[in-house]
């Protein structure tokens, strides 16, 4: 098990302290492990270093990726002290194993809109463009929160798409768009931000019938519990919804 556990713990997404570096530093006290979603990094990252402050000698470190992924780590024993999903749904996979600590509780959400490269070559205006023959679509997985609202959002505007990939994380897709790749996909309003220009994003009103709410819970004999709760304190508390708000993110 502890063998899978590590294969799967590399296999994933990206791995970072609240600090500039990626690797758990030797002999620097107490590690502070957070999976959360993909869509996550930079508020994350940023309330990693504010944590980080308050606690000396405390690395936190973080693996970021799909929610659903992530989960599936979690419930074949990656070791973790908080998990922060981009869907209630694929917070369920860890509580009906009985791998989290209490109620998760929400502490955001988000919503999608349309990335475009910029100069948006594929002439993309609305969501019903995204139907278009020809037109390069690329979209979240489905297991993935943010391809499941892809699915409900299109759904919901009537519009068929036959994307030319489906990736594992948001990020990915951002990644693609972004280097002219596609012509289009869908992704959370808050990862257009942290795109810084990159990539444009066009809201559409479907969006709302989407929305994803975030829930953030420990881990079931996390590592370091009451570091767990403090960081928790931390995203749930002022500096958390300060530093989420300016990520773009809607709050409970």
């Amino acid at each position: 098990m502890a063998a899978l556990s590590l294969a799967l713990l590399a296999g994933c997404g990206d791995v970072a302290d609240g600090g500039s570096s990626g690797k758990q530093k030797a002999g620097g006290g107490e590690t502070l492990t957070v999976f959360a979603a993909a869509s996550l990094t930079e508020a994350f990252t940023a309330l990693g270093r504010t944590f980080e402050g308050a606690h000396p000698g405390v690395k936190v470190r973080f693996q970021f990726g799909g929610s659903s992924t992530l989960a599936q780590q979690i419930t074949q024993g990656a070791p973790a002290d908080v998990f922060a999903a981009a869907s209630p749904a694929t917070m369920k996979t860890v509580t009906a194993a009985g791998d989290a600590s209490g109620q998760p509780r929400v502490f955001a959400r988000n919503r999608l809109v349309i990335a475009v490269p910029k100069g948006d070559p594929g002439k993309v205006a609305k969501v019903g463009d995204l139907g278009r023959p020809g037109l390069k679509v690329v979209l979240c997985a489905v297991q993935v929160p943010c391809g499941a609202a892809a699915k409900t959002a299109l759904a919901a505007a009537g519009v068929g798409v036959k994307p030319v990939s489906r990736e594992q994380d948001v990020k990915a897709v951002v990644t693609k768009v972004g280097l002219g790749e596609a012509d289009a996909g869908l992704v959370y309003r808050t990862d257009v931000k942290a795109a810084a220009g990159k990539v444009t994003g066009i809201e559409f009103p479907e969006a709302a019938k989407a929305v994803n709410d975030y829930p953030i819970v420990e881990v079931a004999k996390a590592p370091h519990s009451g570091l767990a709760k403090e960081f928790i304190g931390l995203v749930a508390g002022e500096q958390g919804r300060s530093a989420l708000g300016g990520a773009g993110f809607e709050l409970p």
